[in-house]
């Protein structure tokens, strides 16, 4: 073995492929069929990468392979080092074409990711942009595990951030919206907040601890929400047909509050603020993501932290 390597000059492309394989499907048959092999065959494969890593890379439960801690470990790995290998073949074909998949926060679905994408989309017409929404924990998953290339959102919290890089892009502050015609918009927020349903974001979202602060500074902590959501079509629809008050990201409600269909209600708290960005893994390679980095921040700048 290669005193320099960490790795056994033995273990091939095809072990990890097989392995990647059997971790999605959770067994051995429909992966060998799907390889044209016999499931003894793809079985020998697996035993051949175990051995030459030194660990079992799966529990066997009946007919069910789940994986170790250390198979986990590894198959987060095997999945950044294959993309990053079909990365650099996309990259020696004419057109560098290939597929970057990016993580989307509600904050910046509504005009800055558009905005980027689009522009991306006319000098990089050859890679498609594959967008996953959802929540935050989410999306932190799909990055860990190599199913997205970078997350563009809020800015994750420190004990998230362990082998993973943040660039930030500007401040998008969390605000407190009604309908346009709601019947206490020009009272004090604590007022309004005491007798009207609220719509506070989940117990799991980025902005929820900032808010709980400000409910607790104005002597409402403890508050029971009548809902939980950063879901702009759920959220706006509650507020349009109610008297609700909605803590939301600016960047979510923006088309809404240009329209005048819904109205902010001051609540003059500067920490009701964070930082947006981008996260990714360091050292992640994917098609056309330096150039997406490049242009998201230039439309930052040209925005002028306006979201």
């Amino acid at each position: 073995m290669n005193n320099h390597s960490a790795m056994h000059p033995g273990v091939k492309l095809r072990h990890i492929r097989a392995f990647l394989d059997i971790a999605a499907e959770g067994g051995l048959s429909a992966v060998a069929r799907a390889q044209g092999i016999t499931q003894p065959a793809l079985s020998r494969t697996l035993a051949e990468l175990e051995s030459l890593l030194g660990q079992p890379m799966f529990l066997r439960q009946g007919r069910r392979l789940l994986l170790t801690e250390a198979g986990a470990v590894f198959r987060r790995h095997a999945i950044a080092a294959i993309q990053s290998l079909e990365a650099g073949a996309a990259a020696l074909r004419p057109g560098g074409s290939g597929t970057l998949r990016i993580g989307v926060l509600p904050s910046v679905a509504t005009r800055f990711l558009p905005q980027v994408m689009l522009r991306f989309r006319e000098l990089h017409p050859q890679i498609l942009l594959a967008a996953e929404t959802g929540p935050h924990f989410h999306l932190m998953r799909l990055l860990r595990d190599g199913h997205v290339d970078v997350m563009v959102g809020r800015l994750p919290g420190a004990s998230e951030m362990a082998g993973l890089s943040f660039d930030h892009l500007y401040e998008d502050e969390v605000i407190l919206v009604a309908r346009a015609d709601h019947p206490l918009r020009e009272h004090p927020a604590p007022q309004a907040l005491a007798v009207c349903p609220v719509i506070l974001p989940p117990a799991t979202a980025l902005i929820r601890p900032a808010v709980n602060d400000y409910l607790a500074a104005n002597g409402l902590a403890g508050m029971r929400p009548a809902f939980e959501t950063v879901s702009l079509a759920l959220g706006r629809g509650i507020c349009l047909g109610s008297d609700a008050l909605w803590f939301i990201s600016r960047g979510v409600i923006l088309h809404e509050l240009e329209r005048a269909e819904m109205t902010q209600l001051p609540t003059g708290a500067r920490f009701l603020s964070g930082a947006v960005g981008m996260t990714r893994r360091q050292a992640v390679t994917a098609p056309g993501l330096s150039e997406f980095e490049d242009i998201a921040r230039e439309v930052a700048r040209n925005l002028g932290g306006a979201e």
